[in-house]
C-alpha cells in the first residue's frame, strides 16, 4: 500500500512537471515547434503561440488554447500561404523567429536587436525580450482582426477582417483608428473619404493621438492622450466571473464585442455588442452589380437583372453580366434592349449626367436613348445616368430611389460576353445552334460552290497580274494606308540585296536596311510565299496596322507591291523580340522591367481590342512578334493573321491560326473567335514574362515543371510562388498579382477570360484580383 501511493505521487510528480514545461511562459533561444509539439502555452493555459492547422497546411498564429473553439486570434503574414510539409518555428541562436519550410523560410519577428527570451502571456501576447527583459517586439502592437481584453488600438492603425472563419488572410473590410481622432470603417482599398465609409465614431478633431481601448470586463471606448475616456463605444462593460472577452471585426464587416464562460469547455461565445443592426450597411458586402437585402436579421446578396454571381461561394466577389452596353454608332433606338426596375434601392452615386425629368418613364427613355448609359437612378424628379459597374447597392425601406438597368434581350441577340465566371449553357440550346448553324453553312456552301465553278477559271487571270500597273487600284490602296511605297529596287538597295537577316518566320524574313535618304535604320519584311497566300497575308498586314498609331504598336513606314513582290517597311528595334530577351542566359531584364514590359503589351493589345477605329483580333501574340525599343518599350508586331471585325461584329469563324503553344483551346474546337483568343495567348506570354523561360520545355529534370502553365498553377496552389523566379529578390505581392492575371487569361473557357481592359487594371493594381478557379487541364 506505501508502495503504492509512493509511486502515485512519483508519477503525478512527473505529469505536473511535464504540464509546468508544456505551459512555460518562458521560451529560450533554440527552442522550435513543428506540428507534433505545435505551440508554447501562457501559464494559465489560456492561450497559445505556436502552429495552427489552416487549409492543407500550417500558419503561424495565436489561438485560445483553453476552450473548445480553438479561436485564433492573431496571424503573423497573414497572406502568406500556408506551409505543407516538414514546418519548424525556430527561435534562433541570433533571437530572431522564423518559420522553416520546404518553400523556404520567412521571418515571424525579426526585432531591432536580437531577442533574448520570448513569453506567451496570459493577456494573449506574445513578446520577445531582450536581456533587461524589456520588450522588443509584441503582436499587441500588430493585430490582425482581433484586439482582446487590454489591447489597444493605436493612432493610424486599423483592423482587416478576415477572408472566412476557416482562412485569416485579408479580407475586405477595415476598422481604422484615423489620425484625426476618428474610428472610421471602409472597404479595403478605398480613400480615407467619408464617400467611402459605413461607420464612424464622429470625433474628428476632439482629441490628439485617440486610441480604441479594450478594457478586460468587454467595455470599448476611445481615450485621448491625458488618458480620459473621451467616447463610449460601447455604453459599458460586461463584468462576469470567469469570462474572458474579444473584439473583432468579422467578414460581414461588422465589428462584435463577444463574451465566452471559461468553465463551460463545451461552451460557445455569446454577442454583447455589435456595430450596427443592419448588416447590409457594410459597403461592398456583395460585390460589383450585386446589391443587398435585408430578410429577417439576415443579409442576402442578390445580381442586377440580367447579371449572374462571379462565385456562388463568396458574393464579395461580384456579379458580372453577359451583355454590354449598345455599340455607340447605333444612333436608332434598340429594340432588344429593355429597362428593368429595382425599387428602393441605393448605390454610390456615380452619375456622369443629371437631368432634371418629370417622371420615371422619361427617365427610363433618356437611359434607352444614350449609348453610354447602363443604368439610371430616379428620385424626385432627377434622373442620373451611370455606366457600369455599380458599387455599394442596398435596398433600403422607405428610400424613394428607384434603379434603372439596361438589359439586352437575350432572346434577340447573341450575347456579347465580359467576366470571369459564365452561365452554363444547356446542351439541348448548344445542339440545336448547332443544327442551325449546319444548315446555314451547307445551304451557303452549295451556292458558294455553283459560283465557285463558274468563275474559277476566271480567276487564274488576276493570280500573277501587275497589281502596280493599275493605278487606279493603286491610288485607293494607297489613301487606305498612309504609309509611302517603295520599289522593289529601292528596298534592295536600302538592304543591300538583303544582305543582313535578322528575323524569320512562317510567312517571310526579315531584313536590315538603311533608308539612303534619311540614313534611317529600318526592317524590311519579305513575304517569300507563293503570291497568292502571300498577297493575303500582305493585305491583311496593311490594313490591320495601316489603321493603328500606338505606342506599344510597331509602326509600318512602307511597302512595296510591286509584280509578285510584297514587302513591308518597319521602324528597327536594336533589341530583337521579347523572345531574344527572355529566353538567353546572360542579361535578361529585371523584374521591373519585365512588368513594365507585361503592362506595355497589355496596352497595345487593349488598343486593338477596344479604342482602335476598327477592333482588331491579333491571332498570334507570342514572344517572337514583341519587338523591343531602345527604351524597354514593348511593340507588337506582324499583323498577317490578324482579323479585322467589322462594327456590329463581336466573334468570327475562322480556320485555325497562329503559333502552337499561344493558340486559344477555341481554335481547336472549332468555336466562335473573339478578343478572348488574343488574351488566352497573352496569358501564355505573361507566364514566360514571369519565369524567363518557354511555355513547352522538354529538356528539364523535374517532369512536372515541363508544361509552364501546370508547373505555375501547382506552384500557386501550394504556395511556392518564389520557385516560379528562381528565389529572385522581387515584391511577393506584385508576383501573386502578376500570376493570378495569367491564370485568369488561360482559362480554358472564353468567357472565364478578362478583357484586355481589366487585364491592365489588375497588372497596374487598380482592380482587385479574384482568386483563379481550379482547372480539370490545361490546354
Amino acid at each position: 500500500m506505501a508502495f503504492s501511493l509512493k509511486l502515485f505521487l512519483l508519477l503525478a510528480v512527473v505529469f505536473i512537471t511535464s504540464e509546468a514545461q508544456q505551459r512555460h511562459s518562458n521560451i529560450s533561444r533554440g527552442s522550435s515547434l513543428t506540428p507534433a509539439n505545435s505551440y508554447w502555452l501562457s501559464s494559465s493555459g489560456l492561450y497559445a503561440f505556436g502552429l495552427y492547422k489552416q487549409g492543407n497546411g500550417f500558419s503561424v498564429g495565436i489561438f485560445l488554447a483553453g476552450i473548445r473553439q480553438k479561436t485564433v486570434v492573431w496571424t503573423a503574414n497573414r497572406d502568406s500561404s500556408p506551409v505543407t510539409g516538414n514546418v519548424t518555428l525556430l527561435f534562433t541562436s541570433e533571437g530572431q523567429l522564423i518559420l522553416q519550410s520546404e518553400q523556404g523560410q520567412e521571418y515571424v519577428a525579426n526585432p531591432s536587436q536580437p531577442a533574448s527570451s520570448a513569453s506567451m502571456l496570459d493577456s494573449g501576447n506574445f513578446v520577445l525580450y531582450n536581456s533587461n527583459w524589456q520588450i522588443l517586439w509584441q503582436s499587441f502592437d500588430s493585430p490582425t482582426d482581433t484586439l482582446l481584453p487590454s489591447q489597444r488600438l493605436l493612432t493610424d492603425k486599423e483592423l482587416i477582417s478576415a477572408v472566412s472563419e476557416s482562412d485569416h488572410s485579408t479580407g475586405i473590410f477595415r476598422l481604422k483608428m484615423q489620425k484625426d481622432g476618428n474610428l472610421v470603417q471602409y472597404p479595403v482599398g478605398t480613400p480615407e473619404e467619408a464617400a467611402y465609409s459605413y461607420f464612424t465614431s464622429w470625433t474628428d478633431k476632439k482629441g490628439d493621438n485617440v486610441t480604441l481601448v479594450f478594457d478586460m470586463d468587454g467595455h470599448l471606448y476611445l481615450m485621448n492622450s491625458t488618458g480620459s475616456n473621451m467616447k463610449n463605444i460601447t455604453d459599458g462593460g460586461f463584468p462576469r466571473e470567469n469570462t474572458t472577452f474579444l473584439m473583432r471585426i468579422d467578414t460581414d464587416g461588422l465589428f462584435r464585442v463577444y463574451s465566452h464562460v471559461l468553465d463551460q469547455q463545451n461552451g460557445s461565445w455569446s454577442i454583447e455588442w455589435f456595430s450596427s443592426n443592419d448588416k447590409c450597411n457594410p459597403k461592398g458586402l456583395c460585390g460589383l452589380n450585386g446589391f443587398c437585402v435585408t430578410s429577417g436579421q439576415e443579409a442576402t446578396c442578390r445580381c442586377l437583372p440580367g447579371f449572374q454571381v462571379v462565385d456562388r461561394g463568396n458574393w464579395n466577389s461580384g456579379c458580372f453580366t453577359n451583355f454590354t452596353a449598345e455599340s455607340c454608332g447605333n444612333e436608332h433606338e434598340n429594340p432588344m434592349t429593355t429597362i428593368e426596375e429595382i425599387p428602393n434601392t441605393v448605390w454610390e452615386d456615380m452619375s456622369y449626367s443629371v437631368q432634371s425629368l418629370s417622371g420615371k418613364e422619361d427617365c427610363k427613355q433618356a437611359c434607352l436613348d444614350d449609348c453610354n448609359c447602363e443604368a439610371a437612378f430616379y428620385k424626385d424628379g432627377n434622373c442620373g445616368k451611370q455606366r457600369l459597374p455599380l458599387r455599394y447597392g442596398r435596398k433600403q425601406v422607405g428610400e424613394s430611389n428607384v434603379a434603372l438597368i439596361k438589359v439586352y434581350n437575350t432572346k434577340l441577340k447573341p450575347p456579347i460576353v465580359e467576366g470571369f465566371v459564365p452561365k452554363e449553357r444547356s446542351n439541348r440550346s448548344f445542339r440545336r445552334d448547332i443544327l442551325i448553324t449546319s444548315i446555314f453553312l451547307v445551304t451557303f456552301g452549295s451556292i458558294m460552290m455553283f459560283f465557285s465553278i463558274v468563275v474559277l477559271h476566271k480567276s487564274q487571270f488576276w493570280t500573277y497580274r501587275k497589281f502596280s500597273t493599275h493605278k487606279g487600284h493603286e491610288v485607293e490602296f494607297g489613301r487606305e494606308v498612309a504609309p509611302r511605297s517603295y520599289s522593289y529596287e529601292e528596298l534592295e538597295q536600302m538592304t543591300d540585296n538583303f544582305k543582313e537577316e535578322i528575323g524569320r518566320g512562317s510567312f517571310g524574313t526579315v531584313y536590315k536596311g538603311i533608308n539612303l535618304n534619311s540614313q534611317q535604320v529600318v526592317a524590311v519584311k519579305r513575304l517569300g510565299r507563293l503570291l497568292e497566300e502571300g498577297d493575303i497575308e500582305f493585305q491583311n498586314e496593311m490594313k490591320a496596322i495601316g489603321r493603328t498609331h500606338h505606342k506599344n504598336l510597331v509602326r509600318l513606314l512602307g511597302y512595296c507591291r510591286e509584280e509578285s513582290h510584297r514587302l513591308l517597311v518597319y521602324e528597327y528595334m536594336a533589341n530583337g523580340s521579347l523572345a531574344d530577351l527572355l529566353f538567353r542566359e546572360e542579361n535578361q531584364p529585371s523584374w521591373d522591367e519585365r512588368r513594365g514590359i507585361a503592362c506595355g503589351i497589355a496596352s497595345g493589345i487593349l488598343y486593338l481590342h477596344e479604342e482602335c477605329e476598327t477592333q482588331i483580333i491579333h491571332c498570334d501574340i507570342k514572344p517572337q512578334n514583341i519587338l523591343i525599343d531602345n527604351n524597354r518599350c514593348a511593340k507588337i508586331s506582324d499583323f498577317g493573321l490578324a482579323k479585322l471585325l467589322m462594327p456590329d461584329q463581336t466573334k468570327t469563324f475562322t480556320g485555325i491560326r497562329g503559333t502552337r503553344g499561344y493558340v486559344a483551346p477555341e481554335w481547336h474546337k472549332r468555336l466562335p473567335i473573339t478578343v478572348k483568343a488574343d488574351v488566352y495567348s497573352f496569358g501564355i506570354v505573361l507566364l514566360e514574362i514571369i519565369c524567363r523561360r518557354r511555355n513547352v520545355v522538354f529538356d528539364i529534370p523535374e517532369e512536372e515543371e515541363a508544361i509552364l502553365e501546370d508547373w505555375v498553377y501547382n506552384c500557386f496552389q501550394i504556395g511556392r510562388l518564389q520557385k516560379l523566379v528562381n528565389y529572385e529578390e522581387i515584391d511577393k505581392s506584385q508576383l501573386e498579382r502578376m500570376v493570378k492575371v495569367a491564370l485568369w487569361c488561360v482559362q480554358e473557357e472564353p468567357l472565364l477570360r478578362p478583357s484586355m481592359k481589366k487585364v491592365l487594371l489588375m497588372l497596374e493594381g487598380v482592380m482587385e484580383i479574384p482568386i483563379p478557379p481550379i482547372r480539370n487541364s490545361f490546354s
